[in-house]
């Protein structure tokens, strides 16, 4: 087991070292992109476009932005994760899950290190959060990180044999980013959905990403914790995801040598 352990760490910092290789601002390029997309987004939606008021749009608009990147690159990182390190997949034997497990913690590096700048920036600007709350941010996080590495257990192991996995998953990204309350909320008044409840409710839990969002955001945008069944909503959608990921790796990494 410490073995595993020390490849999994060898596996991050592999993966760091090569995403920042030559590179002379570093982790720096990785804050760089949410902070240029929450200006468009902020443009268009928070002005050109507005759907709805939010004071400090840019807050409330980046909370759901990291986590949505989190969970999009943590997914697309983890496709080809398999393929790329398939020549130690050959080799070694060791738990292959291992592999996707160091991809998404990559993307979890990023995430803490934004979600450590916006927090005291959340703080100075809305000056909502209490203490008792704040110590809720660990665990939405880490259900977080169980649902996402659920997902990509399931993304990594299909894409090694179905090499269409990742081209489908980009597609399909993209109009899941946009259902999903980035830069809007179901609850509140949009012409559509108030004529539609149905679609609010489908908007706010057919959709898995949307109650991590929601969790993170009343924690530091609204300074309150999230209601009960937000929270067991997150925790069975972790817990799921990674049980079924876990079974459907298991199920069909035998072959992986063959097919890698």
């Amino acid at each position: 087991m410490t073995g595993y352990r020390y490849l999994f760490s060898q596996l991050v910092r592999r993966e760091l070292r090569r995403k920042y290789k030559g590179s002379s601002l570093g982790v720096l390029w990785y804050l760089i992109n949410p902070l240029v997309l929450m200006g468009a987004y902020t443009l268009m939606f928070g002005h050109v476009f507005k759907l709805q008021h939010f004071p400090d749009f840019p807050v409330f608009l980046m909370i759901g932005l990291m986590a949505w990147t989190f969970f999009q690159q943590s997914l697309l990182a983890a496709a080809d994760s398999l393929i790329e390190q398939g020549g130690i997949v050959r080799r070694a034997r060791f738990p292959r899950e291992t592999i996707p497990a160091a991809a998404v913690t990559v993307q979890l590096v990023t995430f803490a290190a934004i979600l450590i700048l916006l927090t005291p920036l959340s703080l100075a600007l809305r000056g909502t959060s209490a203490p008792a709350t704040l110590l809720l941010l660990p665990v939405l996080v880490a259900l977080l990180f169980g649902f996402v590495l659920g997902c990509a257990l399931i993304v990594s192991v299909l894409h090694a044999y179905y090499r269409d996995v990742a081209p489908i998953l980009t597609a399909a990204l993209l109009p899941w980013f946009f259902l999903t309350p980035i830069f809007y909320e179901p609850d509140r008044s949009i012409h559509f959905v108030a004529q539609h409840p149905a679609v609010a409710t489908l908007l706010n839990w057919g959709n898995p990403m949307a109650p991590f969002i929601r969790g993170l955001r009343d924690v530091l945008y609204y300074g309150t914790a999230p209601d009960l069944g937000r929270l067991l909503y997150m925790a069975a959608a972790a817990g799921l995801a990674l049980t079924l990921g876990s079974a459907v790796f298991r199920r069909m990494e035998g072959e992986l040598a063959v097919v890698l």
